[in-house]
């Protein structure tokens, strides 16, 4: 029997990476895992590998993060084949080198970082109340202090001015807003939110052409002092299951212990101001 026999984990971008790690460490422990992918050939090769690696069924369904019908249309599949919702992992992220716009016309760090993670929540709020003690994990990073002077609420479609990687940092400065206030608003719930930093991590997020040369060069130049997948996913790990985060909300981790995020993410004023930006722009009521 497993620590997690009978729960249900989803976990976004879990095709890959750290995602595909957290997926196989929940799986092993016994939970039903439900992985997100935008590409079916990876999801398939993904849920084939997760399955093997944990001796336990999991499952794939079609999620892109950069279209807001997209995880309205998720949301509602996933709530008609699934009674709990017991972990919910946002994991995926992107990093562009140019500035470019989704198909609901905001920019796409900002909104697969932030807003689509700001809707899936939302939308899946009745389950993991029903559910509840359940959990809420956002992979966040260190790179939120690249945000020195906080979120830009003037500019939050970078449109001013884009530079990559500070634009990644704002998103992640967002995750962490967001968790703060949804956290409070889940107070009593028994849904717990919690954010997580995972390290410098050698998978191949920020490469593959999306940052351009120097994002490639400094990903390859980096990797011998990267932390491996497996390694990189065990503070999502513990903070999705170990027994004593039971209660644990509001926080943030690295190294699977409390950390210390920059002054700007404890901002609750920033925060229920982001709150109000994101329920307008993706549509959230309540």
């Amino acid at each position: 029997m497993g620590e997690l026999d009978g729960r249900t984990a989803l976990i976004t971008g879990g095709n890959s990476g750290i995602g595909l790690e957290t997926a196989v460490a929940l799986a092993r422990a016994g939970a039903h895992v439900v992985i997100t992918a935008r590409d079916a050939g990876r999801g398939a090769t993904a849920l084939a590998e997760i399955e093997t690696r944990s001796g336990n069924a999991a499952e794939v369904m079609s999620l892109d993060l950069a279209s807001f019908a997209s995880v309205r249309e998720f949301a509602a599949s996933f709530g008609q084949a699934h009674e709990r919702l017991d972990i919910l992992v946002d994991n995926a992220g992107v990093i562009l080198k140019d500035r470019r716009t989704t198909v609901d016309g905001h920019e796409t760090q900002f909104e697969p970082n932030h807003l689509a993670h700001f809707l899936l929540p939302n939308r899946l709020r009745d389950q993991l109340v029903a559910s509840a003690p359940s959990r809420v994990v956002i992979v966040s990073s260190e790179a939120h202090r690249y945000a020195r002077k906080g979120v830009d609420f003037d500019d939050l479609e970078s449109t001013h001015r884009y530079r990559a990687f500070k634009t990644y940092g704002r998103t992640k400065l967002m995750n962490l807003l967001f968790m703060r206030e949804l956290a409070r608003r889940l107070d009593g719930t028994g849904v717990t939110a919690n954010a997580v930093h995972p390290g410098y991590v050698a998978t191949r997020f920020s490469r593959d052409g999306d940052t351009g040369f120097m994002g490639n060069v400094g990903m390859v130049l980096g990797r011998p002092f990267a932390k491996s997948p497996e390694v990189g996913a065990q503070t999502s790990i513990f903070v999705a299951s170990a027994p004593q985060l039971a209660g644990v909300t509001g926080q943030y981790f690295a190294k699977s212990r409390l950390a210390k995020p920059a002054s700007m993410a404890t901002d609750d004023a920033a925060a229920a101001r982001l709150w109000a930006v994101s329920e307008e722009l993706t549509g959230v009521t309540g």
